[in-house]
């Protein structure tokens, strides 16, 4: 079926300018599986951000899109319109290379708290523009905010100071960087298209175009805890990221990393800031410190700086540069981290070896514990989480403590053991070592 986009019976109050387009048209040309005009797809994302369409009308279309898709050139011009629907931050001005990190959301995933004084002690810029969590899985500004005095909001001004002065920034996006972003993300949410790969492609990338960055490594997760469940899914994910960043002149890689178990022994948002801290000062799970070194080498090779990462973390550097970014937002990287006024450990229920501790439920068990949200306007509890005392392959005896739950209200244990408590499967011997990097797209 071709639909012809000039409809007889248009609405006045359905037209933006002389745009020959409505919404009713354009959900019934992409439910058909018909290719979009250029005009039109500009058109309907401009008339969505000023409010010319409804919710339920977007809502339809993100529907037709997750079933019919959005081919190449299609999408190109997608996330070009919603670049367009907000500024576009500049730092080639910087005497750095200025290159990002975007990870698709995974469980236990501290990375970026401590890949950005990393890459900053490298001697690049890191403009790290984060997000906070829903659901399962946790935000890095929502990690941050648990440092005492901290704050997320920075005028561009301050953000392009502190990128000249120490390097990194963590920091919330200005409410005018991609405003038609801001409206669709909320509502795919809630309307079941979350996982559609168009409408996450244009999601990150339109975002990390417009935050005006030279350089972009993505990371996208594989596995229970992630959006992506299989490697298949990711694969195409990632290519069409990588081709999104390319044809904007962004110069970008995509590692393919694990997420069949959380990111470390934290999941919550004070838990993890202690163990990012515990990396950068030499320490800390070897699987935080493998992919963050794997993620930093691919940014200093984008950004042509001839040094190891591991050298520099060693070096003590990366913590100086931590406690400089923390400070200039107004942190102090000396103060107590907050803890939950409640915990309960759970114990092995027999011996054997740890085969597999699923993300997923790891992260859902943390969200209900108080860690994460179900709206965007929900609180969070800074100490809520879960401590991991064992990692797939860790043998166990009967009664060895799995687990401990922290919350700051109690009454909701028994929701998050509902779920964790088949988190960990025990077996007579360890399942085969799954690598943290499964593929690199460049």
């Amino acid at each position: 079926m071709s639909l012809n986009p000039r409809l007889e019976n248009l609405d006045a109050d359905d037209q933006t300018g002389d745009m020959p387009y409505n919404a009713v048209e354009t959900i019934i040309r992409k439910r058909e599986g018909d290719r979009l005009d250029d005009d039109q797809i500009r058109w309907l994302i401009d008339a969505y951000t000023k409010g010319g369409i409804a919710d339920e009308q977007m809502s339809a279309l993100a529907m037709a899109v997750l079933f019919q898709g959005l081919d190449d050139h299609e999408l190109s011009v997608w996330t070009d319109a919603m670049i367009q629907s907000g500024e576009r931050l500049d730092f080639t001005g910087l005497s750095r290379f200025a290159v990002d990190k975007h990870s698709t959301g995974g469980v236990g995933d501290k990375i970026t708290l401590i890949l950005a004084p990393l890459v900053a002690a490298c001697g690049a810029a890191v403009p790290q523009l984060s997000g906070r969590g829903l659901g399962h899985t946790g935000g890095t500004l929502d990690k941050m905010e648990a440092i005492p005095g901290w704050h997320a909001d920075l005028t561009d001004d301050e953000m392009r100071h502190q990128l000249e002065t120490v390097g990194a920034v963590i920091c919330a996006a200005g409410a005018d960087l991609c405003p038609a972003d801001k409206k669709l993300y909320a509502l795919r949410d809630v309307t079941g298209t979350v996982e559609s790969i168009p409408l996450i492609c244009s999601s990150i990338m339109s975002k990390k175009i417009a935050e005006g960055a030279s350089g972009l490594v993505l990371d996208v997760k594989v596995g229970s805890g992630a959006f992506m469940k299989t490697l298949e899914r990711a694969r195409e994910l990632a290519t069409r990221l990588v081709s999104l960043g390319k044809a904007a002149d962004v110069a970008t890689v995509a590692l393919l990393t694990d997420m069949s178990t959380p990111l470390g022994m934290t999941a919550g948002n004070a838990l993890e800031v202690a163990e990012a801290v515990e990396v950068l000062a030499g320490g800390g799970p070897a699987d935080v410190v493998e992919l963050t070194l794997a993620l930093a080498r691919e940014m200093t090779a984008l950004a042509g700086l001839d040094v190891d990462p591991a050298d520099v973390l060693a070096s003590g550097q990366a913590m100086d540069k931590w406690r400089a970014m923390v400070r200039a937002q107004g942190g102090d990287p000396n103060a107590t981290l907050p803890v939950a006024r409640y915990s309960e450990a759970l114990f092995a229920p027999v011996t054997g070896c740890i085969t597999s501790i699923d993300a997923y439920d790891v992260g859902v068990a943390a969200w209900r514990l108080g860690a994460g949200r179900a709206r965007k306007e929900d609180p969070v509890q800074a100490g809520a989480g879960v401590l991991l005392h064992a990692k797939p392959g860790d043998h166990v005896t009967q009664g060895d403590v799995l687990m401990t739950l922290h919350t700051d209200t109690p009454e909701r244990l028994d929701d998050a053991k509902a779920i964790i408590t088949g988190a960990v499967t025990i077996g007579d011997g360890p399942a085969p070592a799954r690598p943290m990097v499964l593929d690199r797209i460049a």
